[in-house]
C-alpha cells in the first residue's frame, strides 16, 4: 500500500520538542478519496490540508508542525478498520480527522475510543455517531458537521410546513447512512403527523431507479425525500426527468455535491436540502478568503468545489485540533478531549466562529440554528433565503 504523508513546513529542519509534544504532530486522516463518495473525501482532505498549511506556516503549534498521514479508506467498512488500527498502533496519530460514511465511522470508530485518541468527525453525520459508546467513562468521538436529527426536521419543516406538501415518498439507498438518515426522517415526519405514503430503497450504484419513482408515483407521491449521495441522487431526478414526473426534491446535504449537480444536469435544479457551507460569491470575508484559497491551491472544475460542505468543515476541524492541542500544552489523548471539551479562546472557522462548541456531555460543535436551506440552480448551491448568505454564524 502507498503510505501518502503531507507534511506541510516552512522550516527545513524539525522545530526541537517542546514540553510534552513531540517534534511534529501526527494527525489521522480518513475518507473516500476513491469511487462514488470521493467527491466529499477529496473535498474534505483538501480543507484539511488547506488549514494544516496556514497554521504550519504561522509557526505550527506552540513551534510545532502538523504531519497529516492520509489514508484513503474507499468507503469500505473493512478498510476504515484496517486504517484506524494502523494509525493507532504505527503511526502514533495524536488525533484523527475525516470519516465520510456514516458506516465506516460506526465500524472503526471504536478503535480510537479504546485508545483514547480523539477523532473528529468532519462529514459523517449518522445521528449515531458521537453516540455510540454511551456506557463509556469518556467520550473521545466528536463531530463538526450537521447530526441527520437536525437535518432530518429541516427537510421535513420544508416540504410539509412551508410547501404544504404531505404525500411524502422517501427513496434512500442500503447504506447505514442511508437506512439510519430514513428513520430520522420518518421520526421527523412523524411529528407533522404525516405518514409516508412510500419508502423506497435502492444500492449504491445502481442506475435505474423506475420502479422505486412508478411505486412513489402511483402511490400518489407530491414531494419525494432522499437520504442517498451524489451519483445515485442523479439518477432518481434523471429518472423523474424520463417518466415525465417531476416532483420537488428534497433531501440530505449530500444534494450539493457535484456528482448530483453534474449528472442530473438541469434535472437537479431546484433541488433542495440543508447546508452548513455554501460556496457563494454573497458571503462574509472569512468564507471568501477560505473559498480563494482552496481554488487558488487545489483548482477544482470550473472553480467550483466538489462538496462545498466537506471542505469547510475539514478546514474548521483542523483549527478546533490545533486550538485544543495548544490549550493541552501536549498532544496525550485524553489532555487533548479535556481540552476539546472546555475550549477557552473561541475558534474563528468559515462555517461559524466556535465558542466552547463542545462539553462533556455534548460533542456536536453544530447546532439546528448553524444549519441553512441550499437549493440548486443552474450548476451550483445558492442560499434558498438570500438573508442566510451575509449571516455570520456564532
Amino acid at each position: 500500500m502507498n503510505i501518502r504523508r503531507h507534511i506541510f513546513a516552512v522550516a527545513a529542519t524539525a522545530m526541537l520538542s517542546t514540553g510534552a509534544y513531540a517534534a511534529d504532530i501526527k494527525v489521522g486522516v480518513i475518507g473516500p478519496f476513491t469511487g462514488g463518495s470521493a467527491s466529499m473525501g477529496v473535498s474534505m482532505r483538501d480543507g484539511v490540508r488547506l488549514a494544516a498549511k496556514e497554521i504550519n506556516a504561522a509557526g505550527g503549534i506552540d513551534g510545532n508542525k502538523i504531519v497529516l498521514v492520509e489514508r484513503d479508506d474507499e468507503a469500505k467498512n473493512e478498510r476504515g478498520v484496517q486504517i484506524a488500527q494502523e494509525l493507532i498502533n504505527n503511526e502514533k496519530v495524536a488525533a484523527t480527522l475525516g470519516y465520510i460514511n456514516t458506516g465506516v465511522a460506526l465500524a472503526s470508530q471504536r478503535f480510537f475510543q479504546e485508545a483514547k485518541i480523539p477523532v473528529i468527525n468532519n462529514v459523517a453525520t449518522g445521528t449515531l455517531i458521537t453516540k455510540q459508546f454511551p456506557n463509556a467513562a469518556e467520550n473521545y468521538v466528536f463531530r463538526t458537521s450537521a447530526a441527520d436529527n437536525i437535518q432530518a426536521p429541516m427537510i421535513a419543516k420544508e416540504a410539509v410546513e412551508k410547501r404544504g406538501l404531505k404525500n411524502v415518498a422517501i427513496l434512500a439507498d442500503s447504506t447505514n447512512y442511508g437506512q439510519l438518515g430514513r428513520e430520522d426522517l420518518e421520526k421527523a415526519l412523524k411529528a407533522y403527523g404525516v405518514t409516508p405514503v412510500a419508502v423506497e430503497k435502492f444500492n449504491l450504484g445502481d442506475v435505474d431507479m423506475t420502479s422505486q419513482l412508478l411505486r412513489a408515483k402511483n402511490a400518489g407521491a407530491e414531494v419525494v425525500l432522499t437520504y442517498a449521495i451524489g451519483p445515485e441522487l442523479a439518477q432518481i431526478a434523471n429518472g423523474m426527468s424520463k417518466l415525465g414526473w417531476k416532483k420537488p426534491m428534497i433531501g440530505s446535504w449530500t444534494l450539493s455535491m457535484a456528482s448530483f449537480i453534474d449528472t442530473a444536469g438541469k434535472n437537479g435544479n431546484g433541488a433542495t436540502m440543508p447546508e452548513t457551507f455554501i460556496q457563494s460569491p454573497a458571503t462574509t470575508p472569512k468564507r471568501k478568503a477560505f473559498i480563494d484559497a482552496y481554488l487558488k491551491d487545489f483548482k477544482p472544475k470550473n472553480g467550483v468545489i466538489a462538496s462545498p460542505v466537506s471542505a469547510a468543515q475539514g478546514y474548521d476541524s483542523v483549527y478546533l485540533l490545533a486550538a485544543a492541542i495548544k490549550q493541552a500544552k501536549g498532544t496525550e489523548g485524553p489532555k487533548i478531549l479535556a481540552a476539546l471539551q472546555d475550549l477557552k479562546t473561541p475558534v474563528d472557522g468559515v462555517v461559524m466562529t466556535y465558542n466552547k462548541p463542545f462539553t462533556s456531555a455534548d460533542h456536536e460543535a453544530i447546532k439546528a440554528k448553524d444549519v441553512v436551506m441550499g437549493v440548486v440552480e443552474n450548476g451550483r448551491v445558492e442560499f434558498l433565503n438570500a438573508e442566510d448568505a451575509t449571516a455570520k454564524k456564532k
